[in-house]
């Protein structure tokens, strides 16, 4: 158990937190959601101990071990990936190497020997014999390939990082666990395999994720951040949100129906305060006004954004053919053969952990790159906006963000450009940012303001969700559901994915493609899913995957 008694964060002369009591059981899993800003991961490391409250303190029970996903990707390059793992049980991992320097001294003495049976007894006790056979399967179970267990970290690509970190926290069954954002960079399958994990983990688990299918699947608990303080909901993020939701309207009716109690005392009271035979009855009325108290609704400091495509014209029959497309990237073929053709009705989502595969076909298909072998060819009714990956050279000048958008727009007019930045939350003076600063949020909200004010009928999106809040990916979420287009996009979003796509295409490891009318979940259930797994194991798959 740990627990937060009176808990107060000042920064400066702001109050992050103010007299926060909250109390995280065995057993559970804990959301814990707010808004940007509202200090999710600044609480995680109150909790964890690596930064001081200004009063208050937190209580872990004693001797129960707490874990922590790291956020710094490049701590532990010199080490090898199995040894970073076992690090998550530092006891342990330290155990082992005192071991080894103890066996490898050439004079052994007595004392080491001893020494030596006493570290043997812990390290049975710890499970020692089997650290790395349980690394091994944490490994394998994220996607990290059997022939990397043995790399260095430094060796590892940034996606593969994450994972080791990852599987370093979940290493040893901790007695509490605390994971900021632990799906981003992981592809949806290693996300499914992490919701089994957690869903059969029976210790304490406190989460901070922006993927509302994931704390769906893994909270018991969701601790909402607001205006400083922490308030606790059972269920999962759903019934959070339509609790919360349900006890604004209760108290919205409740004040509605004080007000109108209010409105009749004071009729009374002005009617008959100066009638003699009434005066006690108006005095008795004055009284219960007094009493009645209306409930303050603090509005939340949540802020959606408002995401609408609009197509200028309606798509035609005709959308897209694209017809044996080959690409090969250094030395490695990771299109082959591709074909299909796109109906007006089709909103494709490509999955898989083929990332480079699909950033690859989408610069083929938006003219940013040219394929091997192979053609495509866009109806005439089509235009198209593209979200990319990498937006660096989008962002790489000394524009303000109204001029920005402005040279995306066929009207040129600055209040009707605004308008399309007021709906992504840039209100005054932020149009006047320059957007070679702007955060990464900031940078996906300008995208999605450009894909809008182009009024194209095709939307092409490569992982959309990066760097965005939750409030902002249920708008955009919302938005994909609403439009009347075409939509080829590839996210990490489980919940976007099954309510937006109609149609799934995997490009698999060795670069050919499944491509199923479905949906998403449909399709990870289906005969061809696990036929493809089974097929696809590591010795078929390229060198570098």
């Amino acid at each position: 158990m740990i627990s937060a008694n009176n808990v107060t964060l000042r920064i400066g002369k702001k109050a992050l937190f103010e007299d926060v009591n909250i109390k995280f059981t065995e057993g559970n899993c804990y959301g814990l959601i707010g808004a940007n800003g509202a200090g999710k991961s600044t609480f995680l490391k109150i909790l964890s101990g690596q930064l001081e409250t200004t009063s208050g303190d937190v209580i872990i029970t004693p001797g129960q071990r707490l874990s922590v996903l790291e956020q710094d990707h490049f701590k532990y390059d010199s080490f090898p990936v199995l040894d970073t793992v076992i690090m998550g049980n530092q006891r342990l991992y330290d155990i082992m190497k005192e071991k080894e320097a103890i066996y490898m001294k050439e004079d052994f003495t007595d004392e080491d020997g001893i020494r030596a049976s006493e570290l043997e007894g812990e390290f049975a006790e710890m499970n020692g014999w089997e650290a790395e056979s349980d690394a091994a399967t944490l490994l394998n179970g994220l996607g990290i390939a059997p022939e990397l267990h043995y790399s260095l970290m430094k060796d590892l690509n940034g996606s593969e990082k994450v994972k080791v970190l990852l599987a370093k926290a979940l290493f040893g069954n901790p007695d509490i666990l605390l994971l900021d954002e632990p799906t981003n960079h992981l592809d949806l399958d290693a996300i499914s395999w992490l919701e089994e994990f957690l869903i059969n983990f029976n210790n304490t688990v406190i989460v901070v994720s922006h993927d509302r299918y994931f704390l769906n699947k893994v909270c018991t608990f969701i601790a909402d951040i607001d205006y400083g303080k922490i308030q606790l909901y059972a269920g999962n993020y759903d019934f959070w949100y339509e609790s919360s939701q349900l006890m604004i309207r209760q108290m919205k009716e409740a004040n509605k129906k004080k007000e109108e109690k209010i409105k009749e005392l004071q009729e009374f009271i002005s009617r008959f305060s100066a009638n003699a035979s009434k005066s006690k009855q108006a005095t008795s009325r004055k009284r219960a006004l007094e009493k009645i108290q209306l409930d303050e609704i603090r509005p939340s400091s949540r802020k959606y954004p408002y995401i609408d495509f609009r197509p200028n014209r309606e798509i035609g029959n005709e959308v897209l053919t694209v017809e044996g497309i080959s690409k090969t990237i250094d030395g490695v073929k990771v299109l082959d053969n591709i074909s299909f053709i796109l109906g007006h009705d089709d909103k494709v989502a490509f999955v898989g952990g083929n990332e480079l595969a699909k950033t690859t076909l989408f610069q083929i298909l938006t003219g940013e790159m040219e394929p091997d072998e192979g053609s495509y060819k866009w109806g005439v009714t089509t235009s198209q906006a593209y979200f990319p990956k990498d937006s660096t050279k989008e962002f790489d000048n000394d524009l303000v963000i109204v001029d920005w958008l402005t040279q995306f727009s066929e009207i040129k007019d600055a209040t009707y450009v605004r308008g399309f930045l007021g709906r992504m939350l840039f209100a005054g003076d932020d149009g006047m940012k320059k957007v070679k600063v702007l955060s990464g949020g900031e940078k996906v909200r300008c995208l999605l303001s450009k894909m809008m004010i182009s009024g194209a009928n095709v939307l092409v999106l490569d992982e959309p969700t990066n760097h965005l809040d939750m409030e902002s990916i249920t708008a955009l979420n919302n938005g994909l559901i609403k439009f009347p287009g075409v939509i080829l996009f590839a996210s990490r979003d489980h919940q976007i994915v099954q309510t937006t796509a109609n149609r799934i295409m995997e490009i698999l490891p060795n670069g050919t493609m499944i491509d199923k009318i479905t949906t998403y979940d449909e399709y990870l259930e289906s005969d061809e899913m696990a036929r493809k797994r089974q097929v696809y194991t590591s010795e078929d798959m390229p060198e570098d995957n």
